[in-house]
């Protein structure tokens, strides 16, 4: 988000944050949320893309309300109007197309009126279809289909072939296709609240909602680019409670988007003219200069991430939407597993419930189970194996995940150890405040290391690059 486009949203924000429990709140909240979902989109190089990825984001969302409605819950009249609602936005879209270009929503012209109207009555079609397969088979087609995106979306590989695929549809060069150019914005985050939302439907679990609702949660205006992963049902219940926004809710969420555009546009913008990357990382041959470069990348990345998400924080508190917070303070952290409780919560909190958690109970369950400490090595170094896939599915944030993985595993042999010889431990060489800050500097370091293999997309630089760091 830009600047501009942030002004605007907080203006927009307080507007709606005084409505309170109004009817009008949460029909603004979803027209703001749906404008917002193509104004925010990047423009891509390929053609109109910049319409169908949203609007496919809209598809998916409402295909997953469908399957997880309750077997008594029918379309109601205020699903229709919310149907409506989206379909006039669409089709407004498509006839701003002769509108100057400083006054159209999307980055380019959006696609012609037939264009869309056809697009609107296929997935009308393909909506009353998988409606009449809810239960566990449209739960499970719905949540391939997703991970089925994501992969495409992740593995440059799979990337580039749909890049040339959607330039021979649109007319355009396949020879000019690249991996990257295929830019979906906040697909990770709608995957994985929808994959929840799935998840939670069969386990019996899924609060009721209308499409209203649902279309509110899933595309949320603040969380739409950088999340965080809410969860619907906590959601939900602030957005029925809806607060009116007062003097002290407005004072606290313009100070929490205040300082995260500081962190973002100050701070985390100047550092990245230092920081390391895959241009200055093999120019350099100084260790201390190499940390020095290091260190400004570990900073900038936690100030721009965690700037972002306190400005998604401050827009909810605004609306009356408490988002969960993302980041507490995570290089300040004793260990890495409080590190990991610590830094982007939310992710690690659903991959905790959705993989670990059942992966470790059905090992308990095996019939020949493992020794506690090959279950405790399985379970953490293939949920940070997963983790780091999710970011992008490649060599170097495999070795990410793997480095935090083996990393949690020797904290939890060491905190065995040390519960197994209390006595011992409690002398106050191991509890005296140099071996806390001693604690906390070589969790710090270890987790700054482990950014290399994240930075640099080629492992062969990132080994080397390690090597020299510590003086080879």
């Amino acid at each position: 988000m830009s600047l501009a486009q942030i002004l605007s949203l907080v203006l927009l924000s307080a507007g709606l944050g005084l409505l309170g429990r109004r009817r009008g709140r949460d029909w603004g909240l979803l027209l703001l949320s749906l404008l917002a979902l193509y104004w925010l989109q990047p423009a891509t190089t390929i053609r109109q893309m910049h319409f169908w990825l949203p609007s496919a984001s809209l598809l998916l969302t409402a295909l997953v309300w469908l399957v997880t409605l309750a077997p008594d819950q029918r379309l109601g009249r205020q699903d229709g109007l919310t149907l409506a609602v989206v379909a006039l936005v669409l089709t407004g879209l498509s006839l701003s197309r002769g509108l100057d270009p400083a006054l159209r929503l999307s980055a380019t012209a959006a696609p012609r009126l037939p264009s869309v109207l056809l697009a609107l009555a296929l997935g009308g079609v393909l909506c009353a279809a998988l409606a009449r397969w809810r239960g566990r088979g449209g739960v499970l087609a719905l949540g391939l289909a997703l991970l089925g995106l994501f992969l495409v979306l992740k593995t440059e590989a799979l990337g580039l072939g749909a890049s040339r695929l959607l330039r021979r549809l649109t007319g355009q060069d396949p020879a000019l296709a690249a991996s990257g150019e295929l830019v979906w914005l906040g697909y990770s985050y709608l995957a994985f609240r929808l994959l929840h939302v799935l998840r939670d439907r069969s386990l019996g679990r899924l609060p009721r909602l209308d499409l209203r609702q649902f279309l509110i949660y899933a595309l949320f205006f603040p969380a739409l680019a950088a999340g965080p992963i809410d969860r619907v049902e906590r959601f939900v219940e602030d957005l029925r409670r809806g607060e009116t926004l007062d003097a002290s809710r407005a004072m606290q969420g313009a100070g929490r988007i205040l300082w995260g555009v500081f962190k973002k546009f100050a701070l985390a913008d100047s550092l990245g003219l230092i920081a390391l990357n895959p241009r200055n990382a093999p120019q350099v041959q100084s260790a201390g200069w190499l940390w020095l470069l290091l260190y400004a990348f570990a900073l900038q990345l936690y100030l721009d991430f965690s700037g972002y998400t306190d400005v998604a924080l401050g827009l909810g508190i605004m609306v009356g939407v408490r988002l969960p917070e993302n980041f507490r303070r995570p290089y300040l952290a004793p260990n890495l597993t409080a590190f990991w409780n610590r830094w982007h919560i939310t992710l690690a909190q659903w991959f905790r419930a959705y993989f670990f958690n059942p992966l470790t109970r059905a090992l308990r369950k095996a019939r020949r189970p493992l020794p506690i400490w090959a279950m405790v090595l399985v379970g953490q170094v293939s949920t940070m194996a997963l983790i780091g896939l999710w970011h992008g599915v490649s060599w170097s944030f495999l070795l990410w995940g793997l480095w935090h993985g083996l990393g949690l595993f020797i904290h939890n042999r060491w905190g065995a150890l040390v519960r197994a010889r209390p006595r011992f431990f409690r002398h106050r060489v191991f509890s005296s405040s140099w071996a806390a800050a001693l604690r906390g500097a070589l969790t710090f370091h270890y987790v700054t290391l482990g950014w290399v293999w994240f930075v640099l997309p080629d492992p062969a630089l990132a080994w080397a690059t390690l090597v020299k760091l510590v003086g080879g």
